[in-house]
């Protein structure tokens, strides 16, 4: 008798512990859910803004992410770097970051991430670039606040691969292949000021590739996961009370 009540006591115990973790998962998932939707909404918002010129006095209230904009300047591809392991469609490859000058006499300027192109053949260093004429450009894309990061496995380890140089341009005119790119390293390196924004250009003739990324903001993916856990919470909550009313039948007296 001893035995079967310790062992009516420890699955109730084990299902009361899988009810709590199930409905938390669930519970979880709705904030997922909820996120996703913020996210959503702040898109289509940006993306509602009308278009902004972007200029050195630019406010940085007025750089939204998603919102759409334009600068006019002329391209520093003296300052250009390549982002790595930026894929497209399963194919490795870089994203292409040029600054364009907005004011010379300010050395204003702001860093444009140009688009994709496929990963160097064997043998070169790095992949040819698109040209970058001379004179004024007028350049559209959409608001950044920063340029989308990768997780650097190295970085725990203290390593310098990937990194950027401490001054840019590099001696011999080598394009440096960064594997993220932080807009105050990159200002202290070129000696530019640059705008508190990256603008992903979204059009050009150049042949680069401008399918930026987007986070994912299915959040019926999230709320149908949810409504899984709750399900499976539902029915061990159901087995938590199936076991405790079959032992306290069994332990009543018998008539």
């Amino acid at each position: 008798m001893a035995h079967s009540v310790r062992r009516t006591l420890a699955a109730l115990v084990l299902l009361g512990v899988a009810v709590a973790i199930l409905a938390s998962l669930g519970a979880w998932q709705l904030r997922r859910a909820d996120e996703r939707r913020a996210i959503l909404a702040a898109i289509q918002a940006g993306r509602a803004q009308p278009p902004l010129a972007l200029a050195p006095a630019t406010a940085p209230a007025e750089l939204g992410a998603w919102r759409p904009a334009r600068a006019n300047g002329q391209w520093l591809a003296q300052y250009s770097v390549l982002l790595q392991n930026r894929n497209q469609e399963g194919r490795p490859g870089y994203w292409l970051a040029t600054p364009l000058l907005l004011d010379p006499a300010r050395h204003s300027a702001v860093l444009v991430l140009r688009g994709w192109l496929p990963r160097a053949e064997p043998g070169q260093a790095s992949p040819p670039l698109p040209a970058t004429p001379d004179g004024q450009h007028g350049i559209t894309g959409e608001l950044s606040p920063r340029v989308p990061r990768l997780f650097e496995l190295w970085a725990l380890g203290g390593s310098q691969q990937g990194q950027l140089p401490a001054t840019l341009p590099v001696a011999g005119g080598v394009v440096p292949q960064v594997q993220n790119l932080e807009l105050s390293a990159y200002a202290q390196a070129t000696g530019l000021t640059l705008l508190p924004t990256v603008l992903m250009q979204t059009r050009g003739d150049d042949g680069l590739v401008r399918d930026w990324p987007q986070p994912s903001v299915d959040y019926d993916q999230n709320q149908g996961y949810a409504l899984q856990w709750f399900s499976f919470a539902a029915i061990a909550a159901i087995a938590w009370l199936v076991v405790a009313w079959r032992g306290l039948r069994r332990s009543r007296p018998a008539g």
